[in-house]
């Protein structure tokens, strides 16, 4: 008895230490500064002089700011690339699911651009989409379409974002709805076809209620995601794109923080996105509990 008593006292400290690992990484680098971005946004602390409080003055000034309105809706634009990329993910991965012959080739070309790195990635897509020499613009000159100069055009700079947006993160959602297809049972398929439905009513019935799960995952992780969209605006159109065009609310948070040293009104702006965030992904959530599908 005592021997187990030892040993079970060695394991719950092993336990605790194992804990205390993640527990302390969330606590440094988690919540010691969400609480200090807190109380700076009450401040007009600049990075290194002295924080003064200022009550709710920078909140006050953040929605009255009209470039925060402009990134905000630059932001949201660029969300659009939410939808497409998960159906053109879906219809992949349904492709792939078929067991045509190269199958694991094609998801090694697909998943490259995800394990890439994004800095390296923006590069590339900002020599392509140059209005010059550009790869793209020398495509659509082989069918007789003059290409414009993609980021330097206020009504192109969004768009070109978001098909880079789309072609980077397309691997990953198509590999999450692969796994979720090849865990439909075929018998739901073959019953269906017995019973008269044709492709697009197994689709319909079968097919989208069972990856909804994935959905659900894929639309609140890239919410979140596109919400902080950051590195390849910065590398891609580092002063915001033209007339402010591409810039986001996280760039323009940067800007405010590094740039100008307005810590604690970017700080406020900081808090403001993450309520947003919050909200929308807890609207997802009620909206995913509403409409739960069971297929017992």
């Amino acid at each position: 008895m005592k021997a187990t008593s030892k040993l079970y006292r060695t394991e719950e400290r092993y336990a605790y230490l194992f804990i205390a690992a993640p527990f302390l990484g969330f606590l440094i680098f988690a919540l010691v500064p969400l609480v200090y971005a807190i109380y700076g946004s009450f401040t007009d602390w600049n990075g290194l002089g002295q924080m003064n409080f200022i009550g709710l003055e920078n909140f006050k000034n953040v929605f009255q700011d009209e470039y925060f309105y402009k990134a905000m809706y630059n932001t949201l634009f660029m969300m659009l690339g939410i939808p497409i990329g998960i159906v053109l993910a879906l219809l992949l991965a349904m492709g792939l699911n078929r067991g045509i012959p190269g199958t694991s080739t094609f998801r090694v070309i697909y998943y490259i651009p995800v394990i890439s790195s994004i800095a390296a990635i923006s590069i590339l897509w900002q020599w392509a989409y140059n209005g010059d020499y550009g790869l793209v613009n020398q495509f659509l000159a082989l069918i007789g379409i003059e290409g414009p100069n993609w980021l330097q055009n206020t009504s192109t700079v969004k768009p070109a974002l978001i098909i880079m947006a789309v072609w980077k993160g397309l691997g990953y959602t198509m590999l999450l709805y692969l796994a979720a297809l090849q865990s439909v049972p075929k018998s739901y398929y073959e019953a269906a076809k017995l019973d008269g439905a044709n492709a697009l009513q197994a689709f319909w019935h079968i097919t989208l209620p069972m990856v909804k799960p994935v959905t659900f995952f894929i639309i609140v992780t890239n919410i979140i995601g596109g919400a902080q969209i950051f590195a390849e605006i910065n590398v891609m159109t580092p002063t915001g794109g033209p007339e402010y065009s591409s810039a986001s609310v996280v760039f323009y948070i940067w800007q405010k923080a590094f740039g100008n040293f307005q810590l604690g009104y970017a700080s406020a702006m900081a808090l403001v996105l993450g309520l947003f965030i919050f909200i929308i992904t807890l609207i997802q959530f009620k909206i995913n509990e509403k409409n739960s599908f069971d297929m017992d």
